[in-house]
């Protein structure tokens, strides 16, 4: 497995791990990868439908001349404080970054005096920079701004909320095993993420700021079901290079047998050096991350890596069949719902006891996504077709 960057290089050219690359963590660079993926498509997808006429501009007026306000002096300021706070602790205390970047960055770790130092050097900067613009009488532009121009703000929305979404929501999972010191510890930390909380949150966050910048959010929908199951293939790709847990259970704990066609690390997989550092101490080996499993267990972010792909290829072929507004995010929804929902069979979760069985907190999210893909293309197809009959 490749934990962070510098496993990988150690594989491909022969550096030793544990570099000055180990600040790269493998799962966080896929992580970007299918944040970017994503806004990729979707861009291309609202492109589409603008040229159908489906997405319109908004007319938006922006001033320019004006002295800095207030607010951006303060937004500068933090940002200047957050950097200088930050890099003046990681200088001298490189090797603590090196074994968990994001901990450190989330951490209250940092240097107050270089904080107020950048703070300052920020708001001076921006001051200045609005200052030489200024005019003796600021004017006023007005221009239209199509929804696939903002489509980096959006990608910012949607990474900040569902980070933050993803991060609640492995919390709740785990929540009856923590204190609150710890539960302040793990918010803060860089590890623990559940891919649903980050759906559902960054979904509506996403939603709101649609509707305040006057954008119809259910063909955005559309443009993203097939861009999120790309992103979320992207994302298990991550998972199974580094080996961060999301595997299947032992595959000696189900009675299933091998096929004869399917390839053995499709099947079952030890992950030596994974960054969960689970399983037991490597021989040989005096490197930061040295453990591996005892018994083989299911790939499955593999297997989902497969089944998202096609899903997305299905979505991506029958988007321009697809006539309803909306309906193409519901059939999403269901089939996204039924591949997370078989899968967390054979996956290793916390389980809850319901009405006589036991499911995982991602088999009642994806339960309630196919249940609201059901009703939601009966309401669409219904809709349709009595606007088909009055207008007959």
């Amino acid at each position: 497995m490749f934990p962070d960057l510098s496993y990988f290089l150690h594989k491909l050219i022969g550096t030793n791990p544990d570099n000055i690359f180990s600040i790269v963590k493998t799962f966080g660079l896929l992580l970007v990868l299918a944040i970017l993926s994503a806004a990729v498509i979707m861009v291309k997808e609202l492109k589409r439908k603008e040229a159908q006429g489906l997405l319109k501009p908004v007319e938006e007026t922006t001033v320019i001349g004006e002295p800095a306000s207030i607010m951006e002096l303060i937004i500068n300021s933090l940002i200047g404080f957050f950097l200088f706070f930050k890099i003046a602790y990681i200088i001298p205390n490189f090797a603590e970054f090196q074994l968990d970047p994001a901990a450190l960055v989330f951490s209250s770790k940092g240097n107050w005096l270089a904080g107020i130092l950048g703070a300052a050097l920020f708001a001076g900067m921006k001051f200045q920079e609005k200052k030489k613009a200024q005019l003796d009488k600021p004017k006023v532009i007005k221009s239209l701004v199509y929804p696939h121009e903002r489509m980096a703000d959006i990608t910012m929305v949607a990474a900040i909320s569902g980070v933050l979404g993803a991060k609640l929501f492995a919390i709740i999972e785990g929540i009856g095993e923590l204190t609150w010191e710890t539960l302040v510890s793990q918010f803060l930390s860089g590890a623990g993420l559940a891919i649903y909380g980050g759906l559902l949150v960054g979904f509506l966050v996403v939603f709101l700021y649609l509707l305040r910048k006057k954008i119809q959010p259910i063909h955005v929908m559309d443009a993203f079901a097939p861009a999120f199951m790309v992103a979320y293939a992207v994302g298990r790709i991550g998972c199974q290079l580094s080996g961060d847990g999301d595997w299947g259970v032992a595959i000696d704990q189900m009675a299933w047998a091998q096929p004869t066609w399917l390839p053995d690390f499709l099947w079952g997989q030890t992950y030596p050096n994974n960054v969960a550092d689970a399983g037991s101490k490597m021989v040989d080996c005096a490197w930061r991350y040295c453990r591996e499993l005892d018994t083989p267990v299911f790939p499955t972010p593999i297997w989902e890596v497969v089944a998202s792909l096609a899903i997305a290829g299905f979505l991506w072929a029958i988007r321009k069949k697809v006539t309803i507004a909306g309906m193409l995010f519901f059939i999403f929804l269901i089939f996204n719902g039924i591949e997370r929902w078989f899968v967390e069979y054979i996956r290793i979760n916390d389980t809850y006891d319901f009405m006589g069985g036991s499911y995982t907190q991602a088999q009642f999210i994806a339960a309630g996504l196919i249940l609201s893909g059901i009703v939601g293309i009966i309401v669409l197809w219904l809709r349709d077709k009595n606007q088909r009959i009055a207008s007959t």
